[in-house]
């Protein structure tokens, strides 16, 4: 089991709840069908990151969507560094998960628009080292 320090798992926490906000809001739509589908889709990450993300509440930027993303796209970035320093193997694994998460919050109303397309590619590039 890695143990990650507070700032590491608050910022692994608004990388990944973060992203699930983003796509949500790209397309405002269903929120607690998103929301669910989000929760649920979390099982595509590591048990370690698992336990992160169950540690505390959510660690989610206050503000409009301009103000957010930034943030979170920049809480990816880092969250890639700590991971490529502290668990190659989550590292590895990790942007696949999050692009799977985000992809599910995307299609929670059966429906995948355009802008949704559009934030889960500004979240794979904010993933990519």
């Amino acid at each position: 089991m890695i143990f990650f320090t507070d700032e590491e798992s608050r910022t692994l926490r608004t990388a990944v709840y973060g992203a699930m906000l983003l796509v949500s809001h790209a397309d405002p739509g269903p929120v607690l069908e998103e929301r669910f589908a989000g929760l649920r889709a979390l099982s595509h990450l590591s048990p370690d990151l698992r336990l992160v993300m169950g540690a505390a509440r959510p660690s989610v930027p206050a503000g409009s969507d301009e103000e957010i993303e930034p943030v979170v796209l920049e809480a990816l970035r880092a969250s890639m560094k700590i991971l490529t320093a502290r668990s190659p193997e989550d590292a590895a694994t990790f942007p696949r998960a999050v692009l799977a998460i985000a992809r599910e919050v995307a299609e929670a109303d059966g429906v995948v628009v355009d802008a949704e397309d559009a934030m889960v590619a500004r979240i794979e590039g904010a993933l990519a080292l």
